[in-house]
């Protein structure tokens, strides 16, 4: 498993009760739903606490109806094909644990010891995780901060969420494998067509952190036809877009039965040196 630290002193965090303790005294209280907080609060780079139970809802409803499964196969792939017989895996900005879960459940169904570890600053996310998979050591905490040990991950999971690249170096065992999956240019261009008057391409996927030697790129790409207003409602209140458009752009998504769009993925595969 994945080493939880305390995040004053950087001692390794034990369970004491209901509570994590480390050697120093710093004690910290496990919720009922199975997570710590161990977020720095006065840290200047976190500046908001993540994302919202509305947002979590609508992320899980139409996660679980599949859509994004290729993506998350793609993930499963590449997880499999470079971990060893024991995997220690943390997902960082793990949301409700989606992806992390299904990468454990793959591991594990080709006879893979695997221990799962999920690090995100939205309680909800955490408390949806905690539902998702019962033995997952959680902790709200924020990315450029983690609260894990150094050289105690064998595998890194980063899915839709901001990266700090050195933390992911510091965290991953020599050799550990880093999995970043970010939104190509013309994911959900679709959605933005119908929101938008002039809707716009995201920028290009670049991405080379320092140390690490790149295995494999792979993009994943379907063109997707959603003609479930439920559905259609997720995927946008599920992204930044939604909280970032004005109420009558809003109703222009909110009232359609069908919506034709992207879903275009970049995954990177990377070996720690």
């Amino acid at each position: 498993m994945p080493i939880l630290i305390c995040p004053v002193c950087g001692l390794d965090l034990n369970a004491d009760g209901k509570s994590m303790r480390c050697r120093s005294g710093h004690c910290y209280d496990i919720a009922k739903q199975g997570y710590v907080n161990l977020l720095m609060s006065n840290k200047a780079s976190v500046k908001r606490h993540g994302d919202d139970r509305a947002m979590v809802r609508a992320r899980t409803s139409f996660l679980e109806k599949g859509y994004y499964l290729p993506l998350l196969d793609c993930i499963c792939e590449a997880s499999l094909e470079h971990s060893g017989n024991t995997v220690d895996i943390l997902d960082a900005g793990c949301g409700e644990g989606w992806y992390s879960a299904g990468v454990k459940k793959k591991l594990e169904q080709e006879g893979r010891i695997c221990s799962l570890c999920g690090i995100d600053i939205s309680r909800e996310a955490l408390i949806a995780f905690s539902k998702r998979v019962k033995n997952a050591a959680l902790a709200v905490a924020g990315i450029n901060a983690l609260p894990i040990a150094d050289s105690s991950c064998d595998l890194v999971l980063n899915v839709f969420a901001p990266n700090d690249d050195p933390e992911f170096y510091r965290v991953l065992r020599h050799g550990g494998i880093l999995i970043r999956a970010v939104p190509a240019e013309d994911h959900l261009f679709g959605l933005k067509k119908a929101v938008y008057d002039k809707p716009y391409l995201n920028n290009k996927p670049e991405y080379s952190p320092e140390g690490f030697t790149l295995l494999k790129k792979t993009a994943v790409r379907r063109l997707c036809v959603i003609d479930n207003k439920e559905d259609i409602n997720s995927l946008f209140m599920m992204t930044p877009y939604y909280y970032k458009t004005g109420r009558d752009d809003q109703k222009k998504l909110l009232t359609l039965d069908r919506l034709e769009t992207e879903f275009s993925f970049i995954v990177f595969i990377f070996q720690k040196n």
